[in-house]
């Protein structure tokens, strides 16, 4: 590697489960098709808290110690062997997933769904869930999940392809009608990101439900109604917003028990459902099993971000899709117990707080 790269770093290391130290550890060799990048952003998602936990501890992260951390941008500063579209001092954004590549998934160009999951041999990767992530002043990953930024796009603002990329997922499954009517259930980070992306791709009418101060973010960022469910029947006050037939898309983003099935009495006959919210722990879901048959409500559930982070990466360096003002906070590498206390406790307003490892970017 250059001479100039440290041989050690700072990193977030999760020691068991719910502990964690910064600690110094080698800084990784890029492996043949990988790339050693400098991290200069890294947003904390949902899932990160939940893995921090140890709730799943044994598969997320397999073993201990690990380093977390999936939602990065930074710049490549070394190639491995046999990479040839990427150069030192590139600017790239990363995504968390790389499928083997040759299973029938991977293949189809769902690599989301790679059937050798787990089995690093085969070469697939889930970083910052079972392989090594972000969190950390540098990180070596395939060429595969990462993809160049334009000079416009700032590494704080990369840091939040990741998130946006779930929810243009999920639109894209669902669809969004030119000229309708999108719910979103749940104003968190990939809710608000999903409200801005369904206006680019044509509604004309958004509806947020939620409550507190995420439901006042999602009045500033763009909804047209906000429903608060604390107050008022969000189904009824839904329906009600969108003629009394139901809007053509909702999109369920909080995981919370009885929101699935609210979304499926928002929409109108032949709507469409989206889950990108994930329920914490296992529990079951009563659905109006004949409602959805006579009403041919279509249901999705959406799994991370495939084949998205060029199309996200394009709406904001055009400037169609705004995100530099849902990051709330930012902190250095050595603050990050602050930051994660920030984030789960929703500390004055936080919706994505992002860590910087290698100093501070103005946006």
């Amino acid at each position: 590697m250059n001479d100039r790269i440290p041989k050690k770093m700072r990193a977030v290391v999760l020691t068991k489960p719910g502990e964690f130290e910064i600690r110094e550890v080698p800084v990784p060799v890029p492996e043949p098709y990988e790339v050693l990048c400098r991290v200069r952003g890294v947003a904390i998602c949902g899932s990160d808290p939940e893995i921090i936990r140890g709730d799943l501890a044994g598969t997320w992260p397999p073993s201990y110690p690990f380093i977390p951390g999936h939602e990065w941008a930074g710049e490549v500063v070394a190639v491995g062997e046999n990479v040839l579209n990427f150069e030192t001092g590139d600017r790239v954004a990363g995504e968390p997933w790389k499928g083997c590549g040759y299973c029938t998934s991977c293949l189809e160009g769902k690599y989301n769904l790679c059937e050798n999951y787990g089995k690093e041999k085969t070469g697939f990767r889930h970083y910052g869930f079972i392989s090594p992530g972000a969190y950390a002043q540098y990180c070596a990953y395939s060429i595969k999940s990462v993809s160049k930024l334009p000079s416009n796009i700032s590494f704080l603002e990369a840091a939040l392809v990741d998130t946006a990329g779930v929810a243009l997922h999920g639109l894209e499954l669902t669809g969004v009608t030119p000229g309708g009517t999108v719910a979103i259930i749940g104003p968190g980070p990939i809710g608000l990101l999903a409200m801005r992306l369904a206006r680019c791709m044509g509604a004309a009418k958004i509806i947020a439900v939620g409550r507190g101060s995420r439901l006042e973010a999602a009045g500033r960022l763009g909804a047209d109604l906000l429903v608060d469910f604390e107050r008022e029947d969000p189904v009824k006050a839904v329906r009600a917003a969108a003629n009394g037939s139901g809007v053509n898309q909702a999109l369920e983003c909080s995981g919370a028990k009885g929101t699935f099935h609210q979304a499926v009495r928002m929409v109108k006959q032949g709507g469409r459902v989206a889950l990108l919210g994930v329920p914490e722990g296992e529990f079951m879901e009563p659905l109006p099993f004949k409602y959805i048959c006579r009403n041919e409500i279509a249901i999705f559930a959406v799994k991370a971000d495939p084949n998205t982070k060029h199309k996200v990466i394009s709406l904001i360096s055009s400037g169609q899709l705004i995100v530099k003002d849902l990051i709330t906070h930012t902190f250095p590498l050595q603050e990050f117990g602050k930051a994660l206390n920030t984030f789960v406790k929703r500390r004055d307003g936080a919706v994505k707080v992002v860590i910087e490892p290698n100093g501070t970017e103005k946006i």
